[in-house]
């Protein structure tokens, strides 16, 4: 059972827009077969557990409705490993 979440936490819901019957004719053959679906993060308006259908409040006070998915979600993406070759572009030969 997963824990409870109170009113007021930042979370990320999702939200299927199109089921995969639903997509367009003329997109590629393995985007097809997919959902199209919309993830937002906002404030939870009611206490409620992973899983549940919740409504959030977004930061421009945006209700939107979906199911709970992340507790506190946050940014997981970087540039890669630093290319050494590029630290020195424009300096002109200052190093």
């Amino acid at each position: 059972m997963s824990e409870e979440v109170k009113a007021g936490t930042w979370v990320e819901i999702e939200k299927v827009l199109l089921t995969p019957q639903q997509r367009a004719p003329q997109v590629p053959d393995d985007t097809r077969a997919t959902p199209y679906v919309m993830r937002v993060a906002g404030f939870l308006t009611s206490d409620a557990r992973v899983g549940d259908e919740v409504t959030v409040r977004t930061l421009i006070d945006r209700p939107v409705s979906g199911v709970l998915k992340v507790i506190r979600p946050h940014y997981q993406h970087s540039f890669g490993e630093t290319v050494e070759e590029l630290l020195t572009i424009g300096l002109g030969g200052r190093i």
